[in-house]
């Protein structure tokens, strides 16, 4: 199979943004309005977003499987307060739940969680129990920066975060670390917010001993890992000045990187850097990069075609990266997929 473990739901339904807006519009005046009610989407609204994006898209690449989460710049939890996210995410993530309801041999839903700045993290476990035994969810996303760009909250190696990490290896999920919209006009969005994020969260767990405390916890990198394969030398250096194990000891039993890398170069560094048992294929496609890259006629985001043109994979290295790691990362998929004898 080839497993894509990082879609979001970007061809929602108009429906859901402008309930969204009228949401942000109101955050003064709740009384007002919109009620969850509000906002009605049917399954042949939801069966026609998918079928002529994501699942055309996925026909036309050759992949199988996408786990699938609410848009990670729609997340945006630093509007409003927490009940504001908690409504917001538990609305987003029914979505994503009901498609993969309706498309389930092409998709299986992961959780944004209701976190909000300054909120006790602990405040985002009844949705994420609730994504996990009613939806069936195989996994979360985390924002390290739920400030929005300002990055106000302690580290992910901090105990203000242990309680998600308590709740992720109780139910054996991952967490994508993946931030959201940035507000602030420093960092673009998805050119350096995300990619921002991405480096400062490898660089948190390499400075402490998180996953002595969480031996089994597993965090899922995305966007290629951001610049940690193309400064990996850098990250091996200061991991032993400061008295660190190796980074296959320390840090890889336990980080995984995705193939969200958009030309043929990027891929060959990331797996000539990166153990093949770290990377997962992605390609976040319908996402931050949308176009057709010049210098080949295809998509950027097809990164398929990357890892069946590497010179440096052989086959069944191909094969651990399009399946069996994104099996070994997220166990409630494997035990999905091997129900229905996959």
């Amino acid at each position: 199979m080839i497993i894509d473990c990082h879609g979001h739901y970007t061809t929602a339904p108009k429906a859901l943004e402008n309930w969204r807006n009228q949401q942000v519009a109101n955050l003064k005046t709740p009384e007002l309005g919109p009620k969850v009610s509000d906002l009605q989407i049917s399954d042949d609204e939801l069966i026609e977003s998918i079928e002529k994006n994501q699942l055309a898209k996925m026909k036309e690449r050759g992949s199988d499987l996408t786990i699938f989460s609410p848009r990670a710049s729609f997340m945006a939890h630093h509007i409003g307060d927490f009940n504001t996210s908690a409504t917001w995410a538990a609305i987003c993530n029914e979505l994503c739940a009901r498609v993969s309801k309706l498309f389930p041999d092409n998709f299986i839903a992961a959780a944004m969680l209701p976190q909000s700045p300054g909120v006790d993290p602990k405040t985002s476990i009844p949705e994420l129990e609730k994504c996990i035994k009613e939806f069936g969810m195989v996994g979360i996303n985390l924002n390290p920066d739920p400030s929005g760009g300002h990055w106000r909250e302690p580290p992910l190696s901090d105990k203000h975060w242990y309680p998600i990490y308590e709740k992720m290896v109780e139910y054996e999920i991952p967490a994508m670390i993946h931030v959201s919209t940035s507000c602030n006009d420093c960092f673009h969005t998805t050119g350096a917010h995300y990619l921002n994020a991405d480096t400062t969260a490898f660089m948190q767990c390499l400075t402490s001993d998180l996953f002595k405390d969480f031996p089994s916890l597993k965090f899922l990198i995305p966007h290629g890992g951001g610049a940690v394969p193309y400064h990996w030398g850098r990250f091996r250096g200061l991991a032993q000045e400061l008295k660190k194990p190796l980074l296959d000891e320390h840090l890889l039993n336990n980080i995984f990187f995705d193939t969200c890398v958009y030309h043929q170069p990027g891929i060959d560094l990331l797996t000539t850097v990166i153990p093949v048992k770290n990377i997962l294929f992605a390609s976040e496609m319908i996402g931050a990069v949308r176009g057709i890259d010049p210098q080949t006629g295809h998509y950027f985001d097809d990164t398929k075609r990357y890892i069946e043109s590497s010179n440096i994979l052989t086959e069944p290295e191909r094969i651990q990266i399009y399946e069996k790691n994104a099996r070994h990362v997220f166990p409630r998929l494997d035990r999905v997929l091997s129900n229905k004898g996959l």
